[in-house]
């Protein structure tokens, strides 16, 4: 099949299902695995080159609408009757799901069930080690800092945050994304302060940026220096990669209760 990805998390699913070898464009975000960054680029996520799409002409386009914005090239793509999947999942069971969907698109079922049994025994391993941590940390996820967004309880860093040991500060708000201000985080005072600001480069989120917030000097986190950047790509995606994230933050969090836990088997073999 000529698959297009205009996503970098849809990109990262079909990788993980061995279908790279199929993609002929990606978006321009795309980056991981590193070689599709020498395939045709198509733009940005939010405003992809719908002509250059058409004129490939793909078996299936996987498009998205996990950042506001991104309506617009669904609705192209339905203009044009461009075959295309459109996925938006916001816990870590609805990514696995769409990872098996585009399984059964593609005709890969079995290596889909493969890294769907993987993915969900590292969840269950995880969870186990998380329900014996007594005391969890708050933690309050940063993914913009000018109007301060949020993730809310109805999004995959809520679970995430509580396979490593922690609560997500925003949990008690149902919604994916909380437009807050620093008044808010402040009453709520975190233990942690984690810097994940969608669309910037890991080497430009700047944790000094705190400094400058009135009331930030009264913060458990800042008084126990527990304020750090955290890389976009394994926190801020939906996709399967978001479990090496969640080992990574467990093991900064809890590095005994969670030292012996590894990759699941499908990142081992990617990573």
């Amino acid at each position: 099949m000529k698959l297009i990805s205009i996503c970098p998390s849809n990109t990262e699913l079909v990788e993980l299902l061995g279908l790279t070898d199929q993609l002929i464009a990606v978006d321009d975000f795309s980056d991981w695995p590193a070689q599709v960054k020498d395939l045709p680029q198509l733009g940005s996520d939010l405003s992809v080159d719908i002509d250059m799409i058409e004129k490939l002409q793909p078996d299936l386009v996987l498009a998205s609408l996990s950042v506001p914005g991104m309506e617009k090239n669904v609705a192209s793509l339905q203009q044009r009757n461009i075959p295309h999947i459109v996925l938006n999942a916001n816990s870590l069971e609805e990514i696995i799901e769409e990872l098996e969907l585009i399984g059964r698109a593609c005709h890969c079922e079995e290596k889909a069930a493969q890294v769907a049994t993987s993915y969900r025994a590292k969840i269950s391993e995880l969870r186990a080690i998380a329900a014996t941590i007594d005391t969890p940390p708050t933690l309050y996820w940063e993914w913009w800092p000018n109007p301060i967004f949020t993730p809310g309880g109805v999004n995959w860093l809520t679970e995430i945050s509580e396979l490593a040991g922690a609560s997500n500060l925003f949990k008690d708000v149902e919604l994916a994304s909380v437009m807050t201000d620093f008044d808010d985080v402040c009453l709520r005072n975190p233990d942690y302060i984690l810097l994940a600001w969608v669309g910037v480069a890991y080497e430009r989120i700047n944790t000094k940026v705190i400094e400058k917030r009135p009331g930030w000097t009264a913060l458990n986190a800042w008084k126990n220096q527990h304020v750090y950047k955290m890389e976009e790509w394994l926190y801020c995606r939906p996709s399967p990669r978001l479990l090496q994230g969640a080992i990574q933050l467990a093991q900064r969090l809890h590095p005994h209760a969670y030292q012996e836990v590894s990759l699941p088997d499908f990142l081992v073999q990617t990573t």
